[in-house]
């Protein structure tokens, strides 16, 4: 009980370091971070205030915490974060409204088309070698193609 009568500002503000980083560690619901934050704010007012007990600043502490957390839930719910779906995994979908020139005719509505180090699988009316052609979707792992216009 000792160690806890005697803290330092510089004492929270070591606790809230090590709640960033475990933050970091662990991301995604920001707890630890708003409670970094809290602790952070105990060790300011500690410094502003150094004759605070340790039961003040544990109610500071937790106040803080509560109230950090609080208003950040407040604030998720509110703007929720809108993510743009990546293509990163989805490597077909990166096609989608570019124009390339085919190297070997469509026949029967299929036909193949090389981008990058692949080969794809198209669909579209039948075409010529050398018609432009534009992605217009994706269906699985077939690209769907118009004849570009001219």
């Amino acid at each position: 009980m000792n160690f806890i009568e005697h803290l330092s500002f510089w004492h929270w503000w070591i606790i809230a370091a090590i709640l960033v980083v475990m933050e970091l560690a662990a991301p995604g619901t920001a707890y630890f971070l708003w409670t970094g934050v809290a602790a952070g704010v105990t060790g300011l007012v500690l410094l502003l205030a150094p004759a605070l007990t340790w039961a003040a600043q544990a109610l500071i502490f937790s106040v803080c915490a509560v109230l950090t957390i609080t208003v950040w839930r407040v604030y998720e719910t509110r703007y929720p974060r809108i993510y743009e779906m990546s293509a990163l995994n989805r490597r077909a979908q990166q096609y989608v409204d570019r124009i390339f020139t085919l190297t070997e005719p469509v026949i029967n509505n299929c036909g193949t088309l090389r981008l990058d180090d692949a080969q794809w699988k198209i669909v579209g009316a039948d075409m010529p070698p050398g018609t432009r052609v534009r992605v217009i979707g994706v269906d699985g792992i077939v690209l769907n193609v118009v004849k570009l216009d001219q």
